[in-house]
């Protein structure tokens, strides 16, 4: 079943800039596609674009609009809520009843592995803990399609590779249909079923790259040649991607 779908999707901003330009993309439920690409070419257009936040200059954008999660880098939590009422806010804007809210919380909770921590504050939260904060209050409205836009950039490589672990255990579960943006290749190759590169402005896609890794995947596959081989084909095609 086909969860999102995009059909020469092209962005012209105001000022002329073409950010992106002839973008098609389908992405089946159970499916986790990475888009790797140099800075400013257009990735986080096409999020908002999928999102509704900004709408294409052409092109067709089919997707659930009411079944959207959402990941940022910054995890834009509430210092007045604590852990548990920041992860319920969604649910809290649509209405939904107090005891179903909470009760959809506390599973989100359990599934980044925050519980015991639902009474602290984000100042009392690391970097990574504000990402699961923020991971579980998307998954609480159970989303079909699930957009990120590089959410793990600003933390340290040992605890990016931990939540790296934690959100394939949560796409593996859920089943959602997953979005991610980034610019680690190690962590596209890791997380995905597909990788896809974009060009420099305008952005378009220049390569697709099959991730044939059986789930669940160990840690340890990052250290294989296979691995390797994967990551350095793609780091190929990022360097013509800059060209």
């Amino acid at each position: 079943m086909t969860a999102l779908s995009l059909r020469d999707i092209s962005m012209t901003f105001p000022d002329g800039t073409h950010a992106v330009q002839g973008i098609n993309l389908e992405i089946e439920q159970g499916e986790f596609v990475t888009i790797v690409g140099p800075s400013g070419c257009g990735k986080s257009t096409l999020l908002r674009i999928i999102s509704g936040l900004q709408l294409p200059s052409s092109g067709q954008c089919d997707v659930d609009s009411s079944s959207l999660g959402y990941v940022f880098q910054d995890s834009v939590l509430l210092p007045w809520r604590n852990v548990q009422k920041n992860v319920e806010l969604n649910a809290e804007l649509q209405k939904i009843p107090k005891d179903q809210r909470q009760e959809a919380a506390q599973k989100a909770i359990q599934l980044v592995n925050l519980n015991g921590h639902e009474s602290k504050y984000p100042h009392q939260l690391s970097g990574g803990m504000k990402m699961r904060c923020s991971l579980a209050r998307s998954l609480v409205s159970q989303p079909k399609v699930f957009l990120f836009d590089e959410p793990f950039g600003s933390l340290d490589e040992m605890t990016r590779e931990r939540l790296n672990d934690e959100l394939l255990n949560i796409f593996l579960q859920e089943e959602f249909a997953g979005l991610f943006i980034t610019h680690s290749i190690q962590e596209a190759v890791f997380l995905s079923t597909r990788v896809l590169v974009m060009s420099s402005q305008p952005g378009r896609f220049i390569s697709e790259h099959k991730v044939s890794f059986p789930f669940p995947r160990l840690p340890e596959i990052r250290y294989s040649p296979e691995f390797a081989q994967l990551c350095g084909q793609i780091s190929h095609d990022l360097k013509l991607a800059h060209s």
